[in-house]
């Protein structure tokens, strides 16, 4: 018998049920706000949390339950039109889906929520419904069997379904009354139905009893349905999926004779919960005519454990395979040997299977903006401002491990946009522009790696008050005079703050230089560009998995580094031709008409004195994301190959410009370098000359 618990298991699928009904609750709301009110997005945004509701009242979280059953209210009188979509409403709806995101994670991780905190959402809520219109008149709501303004007479059946494909399904559903005491309803599950095709209701009340023998807790009535549709069974079962257990459920298939056949004459005569046992209709079926629809695509829940230990298993395999290449290759067998042949294939096939399995850990970056969509209605809120998040790229695919490391910088970054970036709505309309400022988020892919960027419509960069601040504080002397670029950087200098406030948001000197930290030990790079009056844009730059990388191997003085392959452009040797020496410890290569820093890896990393000859070396040209090039100098170029990334844990020293290690093939130890960092660490020395200088030394 299992350990695992299974009521741990169904809860655990529960919350991950709710992160997708929470995404379809952000993505509904943000479809109001652009405009689409249609009935269906209102719809979308009510079944979220009516299905959080239910699947938190069979868990028994009551607060959880009420919340989002006042929040269901408010949604049902605009999906009834009595409440209109209103840029103020939405704006509650809003907040509401940020509260109802905290009372989920706090009943995830087991902790005790204070109730008194939903007390002040809740009475807007409150308000909102009781200044809507009125429902129907009572005495309009005959108890009788009716169809919930679901019934379609058979014209309508066929005018709507003239597929032949379609199908009919005949449902007996009776609940328990543990069904309304976890805060579900009927009505609503059946609305859900009828979105699949065609429903009829019928509802059988021959069980009710004489008024002295009624007991209020008990359930009397039971249901019978038609269902005319094109999906299949599974579909039909999953809108009672949060009523599983609650309820006497039978879905009884019936492929239809023919299209526009009519229902049964006498619906009472439809099975029901009294006779379990009964029939289901019987229609003669004719040979199909036409193919079986598409089968959909089936998503599996797999614990991340699982999936981490796979990932793991595979570097190893990556590991083996190339030692094992290293031992084939060593004992001189013939290229065209069957063993080096099948030695190619098994090469394939392992990258394969790193693919494939990279493929399982990468995630759409949507519920990591989403975050950011709460991030920028706080904090605009709390500075007065009106801001608007603007997302693209939102199915752009990283590794979830990135993704999650990646939450806390960009919480950074969005604040300092809204806060420092974005201006006074009085001072935008000043300048001419909209009073409401816009943050914009947006991913993608670049040259095997993921890119995010952060730009608003702000003010700008000051860069005459950064560098005034940097020098009053000591950070660069008080003579230095600094490119722009420099001068942006200086905002990613610990204990640099722009803000003569502190506040819960700003000015104690923390932030940026948190963020930089953050991204490089992603193996990550974040570069700078801002326009007095237009606006500041932050791009990132990150590795699509932490897992693996395509490297090329090279030799240093007797040492065996792996630089990233994406940043290599190409390789030159060096000769007297295409390398000048501009002052002593600074040399420059010429390449393609331009000229290029020439730096030596080996001097940079400590493993050699300096040296101003580099005839017959190997220099790699390397492009930066900022667009800087440089020429890195190196003894031998071993191969290319795909490397498995073996994190440094804190016992190491941290030294500039190593991001990591891995295993080679013949099971040596080698590092992994940061090339960007590298760079940089060397840009402080005034023995390297910056691409400024390069260009004024030939101007």
């Amino acid at each position: 018998m299992s350990s695992t618990d299974p009521m741990a298991e169904i809860r655990a699928s529960f919350f991950v049920e709710c992160e997708e009904l929470l995404e379809a609750l952000q993505d509904g709301l943000c479809a109001l706000e652009n405009g689409s009110d249609d009935g269906e997005t209102i719809h979308v945004v009510f079944r979220a949390v009516h299905s959080i509701k239910g699947g938190a009242g069979a868990f028994g979280f009551d607060h959880l339950v009420q919340f989002s059953h006042q929040y269901e209210t408010v949604l049902d009188a605009v999906r009834d039109g009595r409440l209109p979509v209103t840029p103020q409403l939405l704006n509650l709806f809003f907040r509401a889906a940020d509260h109802l995101s905290d009372i989920i994670r706090a009943a995830r991780e087991e902790e005790n929520f204070p109730v008194q905190t939903s007390a002040a959402i809740l009475a807007e809520l409150d308000a909102q419904v009781t200044d809507a219109a009125p429902q129907s008149p009572p005495e309009e709501i005959a108890f009788a069997p009716v169809a919930l303004n679901l019934d379609l007479n058979i014209a309508d059946d066929v005018a709507l379904h003239d597929d032949a494909q379609a199908k009919r399904f005949i449902i007996q559903f009776t609940p328990e009354p543990e069904l309304f005491e976890t805060g579900n309803d009927v009505p609503h599950i059946f609305a859900a139905l009828a979105e699949l095709g065609t429903l009829d209701v019928q509802c059988d009340t021959g069980r009710i009893p004489t008024l002295d023998l009624l007991v209020p807790e008990a359930v009397y009535l039971s249901w019978s349905l038609v269902l005319q549709t094109d999906v299949d069974e599974a579909e039909i079962a999953s809108t009672f999926e949060f009523v599983e257990g609650l309820c006497d459920l039978q879905i009884l298939p019936e492929p239809m004779a023919e299209m526009g056949a009519p229902y049964p004459e006498n619906k009472s005569k439809l099975p029901s919960s009294d006779a379990p046992n009964a029939a289901p209709l019987q229609v003669d079926q004719p040979a199909p005519s036409t193919p079986t629809d598409t089968k959909k695509k089936t998503v599996i829940r797999v614990d991340i454990e699982r999936v981490e230990r796979l990932v793991n298993l595979v570097g190893e395999l990556v590991i083996n395979q190339a030692m094992l290449s290293q031992s084939m290759q060593s004992a001189g067998l013939s290229p065209h040997s069957d063993a080096m042949n099948g030695l190619e294939e098994f090469q394939r096939l392992t990258r394969d299977i790193q693919d494939s399995v990279m493929m399982i850990r990468a995630q759409p970056v949507k519920s990591l903006f989403q975050r950011m969509s709460r991030i920028v209605r706080e904090t605009s809120a709390s500075v007065s401002k009106d801001v608007r998040l603007i997302t693209e790229g939102e199915t752009t695919e990283v590794d979830k491990t990135v993704i999650e490391r990646l939450a806390d910088p960009l919480t950074h970054m969005i604040r300092n946009a809204v806060d420092h970036g974005i201006e006074s709505a009085q001072s935008r309309v000043a300048n001419g522009k909209p009073a409401h400022g816009e943050v914009r988020l947006k991913a993608s892919h670049r040259s095997g790696r993921v890119v995010i960027d952060i730009s608003d419509d702000g003010g700008g960069i000051d860069r005459d008050r950064v560098l005034e601040i940097a020098k009053t504080k000591g950070l660069v002397p008080t003579d230095a005079k600094l490119s722009d670029t420099e001068i942006d950087n200086l905002l990613f200098m610990p204990g640099f703050s722009t803000s003569s406030n502190v506040s819960d948001l700003s000015g104690r000197g923390v932030g940026m230089d948190v963020v930089k930290t953050a991204i490089h030990a992603l193996g990550g790079r974040i570069a700078i560009q801002s326009t007095m009056g237009l606006g500041t844009s932050f791009s990132i730059s990150l590795p699509l998995t932490l897992a693996v990388l395509d490297g090329m191997v090279v030799d240093v003085e007797g040492e065996t580094l792996v630089v990233p392959l994406n940043v290599v452009s190409e390789t030159v040797t060096l000769t007297d031709q295409n390398v000048e020496m501009v002052r002593s410890g600074c040399s420059i290569v010429r390449n393609r008409g331009g000229f290029l820093p020439l730096l030596d890896l080996g001097e940079l990393l400590g493993y050699r004195d300096v040296t101003n000859c580099f005839v017959d070396r190997i220099a790699l040209l390397l492009t930066l994301d900022d667009d800087m090039c440089v020429a890195l100098v190196v003894d031998e170029i071993h191969d290319q190959r795909q490397v498995v990334i073996k994190g440094l844990d804190d016992s190491f020293y941290r030294a500039p410009g190593i991001a990591a290690a891995t295993i080679l093939g013949d099971g040596q130890i080698a590092l992994i370098l940061d090339p960007a960092d590298i760079v940089a660490h060397a840009g402080t020395s005034e023995k390297t000359l910056s691409k400024h200088q390069v260009l004024e030394a030939h101007a």
